[in-house]
């Protein structure tokens, strides 16, 4: 794997404090509510769902895989993230779940791998999203489940955003390598082999969540 330092949004992450999802969403109401409500709503899907384990692609210092396990603790946990200082700080923190520092376009995993995979505002910021959601399928399971989310790329949103960038969340700026609308996410989404079992919008539609199959 190449060396994530030359990565250009290395930067990005290295003035993110690697709890910040434990504890540095906490001091935002607007971050707090969003990220809270993100588990919420993962956690109700996946109440639905039979699974004997669980990857989270992009999953930063574990925080929301953390908050899963506990739910449904007789699954099996992995999470992978680029940022090796996240992962480093997941390991210590939650050495219940196996973490691996790599790339969503290069999963160190065989075919057919995992009931659920769960890819949580995340295709944003890889760099070749389609490459990634191919190999995420091909480490999916034939009967099992991708949940997508991110941004809806909505009005809305975007003021939001571009408010949040100049503000409290100047860290972020250019973390958005693909900001999609939703109509163009469905669209790669499906050219990239998977089958829409449903698409559900929320936190006054500036949210979208695919749950996806092959």
């Amino acid at each position: 794997m190449r060396n994530i330092k030359n990565h250009h949004l290395y930067n990005v992450w290295n003035q993110v404090p690697v709890n910040y999802y434990q504890q540095g969403v906490k001091k935002n109401l607007f971050q707090y509510l969003w990220h809270t409500h993100k588990i919420k709503l993962a956690k109700h899907i996946l109440s639905q769902l039979e699974f004997n384990n669980c990857l989270d692609v992009g999953c930063a210092s574990g925080y929301m895989v953390s908050q899963i396990a506990n739910i449904f603790p007789k699954t099996k946990y992995f999470g992978i993230d680029i940022y090796d200082k996240a992962i480093d700080y997941a390991k210590k923190t939650y050495p219940q779940i196996n973490f691996k520092v790599a790339t969503a376009d290069k999963l160190p995993f065989k075919e057919n791998t995992f009931d659920i995979i769960l890819f949580y505002e995340t295709i944003e910021h890889v760099e070749n999203p389609e490459k990634c959601l191919k190999e995420i399928r091909r480490v999916l399971r034939k009967d099992g489940t991708l949940i997508l989310t991110m941004d809806s790329g909505s009005l809305l949103f975007r003021l939001v955003w571009i408010v949040w960038e100049n503000s409290k969340g100047k860290i972020w700026q250019g973390a958005h390598l693909h900001p999609f609308h939703h109509t163009q996410l469905e669209q790669l989404i499906q050219s990239s082999g998977f089958k829409i079992r449903k698409k559900i919008f929320s936190f006054f539609g500036m949210k979208v969540t695919f749950i996806l199959s092959k």
